[in-house]
């Protein structure tokens, strides 16, 4: 799919292809630079750089290496910049175009710890419109910071989240076999060590060892 930030990287840079390479090279590094200022900029840079491979020409086999030796940025965050700047595209494109301004104070500026959190509860089967749209309002309208809201969000999660009478049987069932089997494999490493009962009934308990075994395989 083709996002918008890739058709403006079309009509920017591949109109020359002898310029492509070495304006784009430079707008990313200045982007790099006001990162805290600017990663939504920065995100919206390194979309087509990775989807087209653009790195190769400057001298890097993997995007990981390329953010990393060239820009300073590590690959996981790399990767989330590019996750975010496609969600804020593709789900939250009046924020982008009505409060996203390269220009703004550092302070004003959502922190994309924050917009990752939105991004993921956006597919949260347990929250609905209206827990998104106040989760959204706390984020990208008011400026809160992720660590406030993490908490509550984890917690409103698990407790809509339906439980499986079925399942749930299953899992004590699984837990108690479990406690049982480390129970019999103490008895009989005990036994078999200190030799306090008969050989039969070592074999009997690793009999019955092999069988819980079984039961949670």
């Amino acid at each position: 799919m083709r996002t918008a930030g890739s058709i403006e990287y079309d009509k920017k840079y591949k109109n020359d292809s002898h310029i492509i390479n070495d304006k784009l090279r430079q707008h990313v590094l200045e982007c790099a630079k006001r990162f805290k200022s600017s990663w939504i900029g920065l995100g919206q840079t390194l979309y087509p750089i990775w989807k087209d491979k653009l790195y190769h020409a400057w001298g890097h086999e993997k995007f990981d290496d390329y953010a990393e030796r060239e820009l300073g940025i590590k690959k996981e965050l790399a990767v989330k910049l590019l996750k975010l700047y496609f969600f804020l595209e593709q789900e939250e494109t009046t924020y982008l175009k009505e409060n996203y301004d390269e220009s703004r104070q550092i302070s004003s500026v959502t922190h994309y710890d924050a917009v990752d959190l939105l991004r993921l509860a956006k597919n949260k089967k347990e929250l609905d419109r209206t827990d998104y749209m106040k989760l959204r309002k706390n984020i990208l309208e008011e400026g809160k910071e992720a660590s406030s809201l993490k908490k509550d969000l984890t917690a409103l999660i698990r407790e809509r989240r339906v439980v499986d009478p079925e399942e749930e049987r299953d899992k004590r069932y699984a837990l108690a076999v479990r406690k049982f089997l480390y129970a019999i494999q103490s008895f009989t490493k005990d036994m078999e060590t200190l030799k306090l009962i008969p050989d039969k009934i070592i074999e009997e308990a690793a009999q019955l060892q092999a069988q819980l075994e079984g039961e949670i395989s």
